[in-house]
């Protein structure tokens, strides 16, 4: 286990931060921004992208994450969850995290310290030409039906009209 496959779960940063340039899919290295820790140091920020995460053998794009090179540890915001629409319950040890229309996105246990460190692996992608990515069934049926909620997927994969 990396330490890049280690994120934080935490309330008290106001943006997603990952110190590992090879872990972004894609990356803006043009945007600059200084963070404040909790320890009322600053660290700069040299970028600002996405990162793809395999969590239990699903892909996750986590969006709006900053590049933060002296970061010791990859941090989730949850402020910035809840911005982007998501529900996060803490209850019994457990965090769940759900997306309105899919369901559970991602759930994990509280660890032995209290805290709720998830487990993923980043995937990146290659800079080459022939670069293939085999993306989510549902959401490429949900792009070809005029972007039709994923409920009302279920529901036409239910009720059996498409095959």
């Amino acid at each position: 286990m990396n330490m890049e496959d280690l994120w934080y779960l935490d309330s008290g940063s106001s943006n997603h931060m990952c110190g590992k340039k090879e872990c972004f899919s894609d990356l803006d290295a043009s945007f600059r921004d200084s963070v404040k820790l909790g320890n009322n140091s600053s660290m700069a920020v040299y970028g600002k992208g996405n990162i793809r995460l395999r969590v239990n053998e699903v892909d996750q794009i986590i969006t709006g994450v900053f590049y933060v090179p002296k970061l010791k540890n990859n941090l989730l915001s949850i402020g910035q969850l809840l911005q982007k629409g998501l529900t996060i319950v803490f209850q019994l040890g457990k965090c769940k995290i759900f997306h309105p229309e899919i369901g559970l996105l991602m759930e994990y246990g509280m660890s032995s310290n209290r805290m709720f460190i998830l487990l993923a692996e980043s995937q990146p992608r290659e800079s080459t030409c022939f670069n293939t990515v085999i993306e989510d069934q549902t959401h490429l049926w949900h792009c070809r039906y005029g972007h039709l909620n994923f409920q009302g997927l279920k529901t036409l994969q239910q009720k059996q009209m498409v095959k």
